[in-house]
Order: structure tokens, then sequence, then C-alpha cells
């Protein structure tokens, strides 16, 4: 699978653009603040339905405008399908392949799959537990629509335990009866996440240390480690157990919404405290590649890479093994950004790989600085 044509209107700092893209690697370079990263976040509109950076969609209307559209081609074994997202201000927004709408985004997810590392992904390992979890969930819910909605279901009667929790802080009165349907409902949608979560992690840990060696020439000694409340005791136990606390504290203090990703460096010392910024980038860089490489082998095809600002706090080495990592069979089509075309032409040069780069100005995207010489030119 591959991206053949981005069009792009009223979108961030974009007026109006198309880029035609080469299969292999095509590059955005340009100064800070040119408009390289709101590329690369169109195109995850198009496979995820939204932004990777900021989840309120009116936000990424040009100012000024009343309107964004954001469309792409896709490439799968010779069959081309187009996708497009849109949205007016104050108004729903519409996605659509092959203009036919969707009625639910979620039936979208996973079609066109798709890996993003960027100097954003810090907060998975410097910020809470959630950061880890969304992780997990994002890359499992590319593969199974069943999850998506199973955790749809837990959220939501999550919130209605919490809801009945508060109101008996209130009022002094807990409807028990009303607690033992929402724990049922807990129980019945929280195991067969923590299950699926369990098969994942047990999957993606082998993948995860390979990326690491390959990237780090095995520098230093890393470990990730899946935590759950549900590896202690039955969840229907666990709720029992802890009511009064959850009673006292108005919320649940237990179940899949508490799972984490342990990460630790050097035996067991926390990444997040001990991790230099190149160790802990490499740490996130190799649990990108290892989400690749899941979506690779659970699709059946490539998903799109995208690299944003991938050589900041990377050493010259490392940077290297990267490139080279990315640019061979295991791969498909990746989309990178840096402030240095020269740069991004002598790496790709010195690892014999082929590069499309555009120079990117002020929401303005120039003629490609190279050329596959049988592909067609971006405008």
């Amino acid at each position: 699978m591959w991206l053949k044509q981005l069009s792009i209107l009223n979108f961030k700092n974009y007026t109006e653009a198309t880029l035609h893209f080469a299969p292999e690697a095509n590059a955005f370079t340009g100064s800070n603040g040119a408009g390289k990263t709101n590329l690369l976040d169109a195109i995850h509109y198009l496979s995820l339905c939204k932004s990777y950076f900021n989840p309120i969609d009116s936000q990424q209307i040009k100012q000024g405008e009343d309107w964004f559209m954001v469309q792409g081609e896709f490439d799968q074994e010779g069959r081309t399908d187009v996708v497009a997202c849109s949205l007016k201000r104050n108004q729903k927004k519409q996605f659509r392949r092959n203009k036919k709408e969707y009625t639910r985004l979620a039936d979208h997810i996973g079609r066109f799959p798709l890996v993003m590392i960027s100097p954003n992904d810090s907060a998975i390992v410097t910020d809470g537990s959630e950061e880890r979890r969304r992780f997990v969930d994002n890359v499992i819910s590319q593969t199974d629509l069943r999850y998506l909605d199973a955790l749809i279901a837990y959220n939501r009667c999550l919130v209605q335990r919490n809801s009945l929790l508060k109101q008996a802080a209130k009022s002094g009165v807990l409807d028990k009866g009303l607690l033992e349907v929402l724990n049922m409902q807990l129980v019945d949608t929280g195991i067969p996440i923590f299950e699926k979560r369990q098969a994942f992690m047990a999957e993606f840990i082998p993948e995860f240390d390979r990326h690491y060696r390959f990237l780090t020439e095995t520098a230093e000694q890393v470990s990730l480690v899946y935590e759950s409340p549900l590896m202690e005791a039955a969840f229907a136990d666990l709720l029992e157990q802890s009511l009064e606390r959850d009673r006292l504290l108005e919320r649940t203090t237990v179940g899949i919404h508490k799972d984490d990703l342990l990460f630790s460096i050097h035996g067991n010392m926390p990444l997040k405290k001990f991790g230099s910024q190149g160790q802990q980038k490499s740490f996130l860089i190799a649990l990108k590649l290892a989400q690749y490489s899941f979506l690779h082998r659970q699709k059946g095809f490539k998903p799109l890479l995208l690299l944003d600002d991938i050589f900041d706090k990377l050493d010259e080495q490392r940077t290297r093994k990267l490139m080279q990592m990315v640019s061979a069979d295991d791969f498909g089509q990746i989309f990178l950004t840096d402030t240095d075309a020269v740069r991004i032409s002598r790496i790709f040069d010195e690892i014999d790989r082929k590069i499309r780069v555009f120079d990117i100005s002020r929401g303005m995207v120039n003629q490609p600085l190279k050329l596959y010489d049988d592909e067609p030119q971006g405008q």
C-alpha cells in the first residue's frame, strides 16, 4: 500500500497544495514553522480520521477560512481508493472513501494503517499511564474493530459507574442493584480487552527488543513490561474488594483503565529518570517500529511510516542505522521531515536509496529537489 497523491485546501497554514509522491521515500524540508509537519498530519487524517497533534478538528481550518478538505489517493495492489475528509466550521466532520460517506468513522480505522514517530511521542515516556494505554489501544484498534467497540463500551460504563459513586457520596445512599449491573458490564467488556492486550504484548515485546538492538547495537540494556491489576485477581473480585476505597475517592480505582507499560534501562531503573534524551528517543523509535512490524504482520501489507523531525537528539550512528532499517524491504512508503535538505540527500545517497525531497516554505510546496525519472512532479 502507498499514497500516490495528497491534496489539501485551507488546512492549517496551507491555502492549496497537491503533491505526487514516490512509492518509497519522500521528505519535506524547510525552516521551522514552514508547514512540514502539517503535511504529515494531513496524511494522518486520511488514515485515522483525526489529527495526530490536536483533537479539535475546527482548529485545523486555516485562519480566516470556514472549512478545510484533505484528500488522498491510495494504491493497494493496483486498486485505487480515494479518501476525503472535510469539515465546515460548526458542522459535523465528513469522511468518504470512493465518494461514499462513512456512517461510523470507526469503520475506516485500519483500512490504511499508519505509524507516526514524532517529538510529541516523548509523552509516552514522561507522562502518565494514560499515554501508554493510548499507544497500545491505537495499535490494536488498527487491527481489530471489535477491540475498539469493546473499549468504547468499557469507557462508557466506567463513566456511569463513576457517576453513581459521586451520587452516592452526595446522597449517602448507594444503589447496589445498579452497581451490580455496572460491575458486570465492566467485567464483560474489560476482560476481553485485558486478554487482547496480553496477547498483543506477548507478540509485541520481542519485536521491540529486535528493533532496539538493531538501532543501538545493544549499547544498553532496556526492558518493556505490561502491568495490569487483572494479573493480581479476578476482575469481579477486585471491584468488590475496592468498593469502600472507590466510594471514598468517588471513582473506580481498579480495572483495565489502570493498565500501564513499565519502561526500564540498565536493569530495573526507570527510563524516565535514568535514560538520556537520546536513549529515550531510541526507546520510543523502537516502540513505533515494533508497532509497524505488528501492523504489517496482522494486515498482510505494509503500513505508511511517518517520521517527524526524526534526527533531533539522535547521534549520527543511530541516525544512519535508523535510515538503513526503514529503507529496507521490510518497510514500505515513508515520509519524513527535516530542516536540512542536504543532510537528507546525503544520508540516502550513503545508503543507496532513492528519495523524493519537497521544499516547503510558508505553507507553499515548491518543486521536488530530487525526483525519480519516471515520476510526475508535485505542484
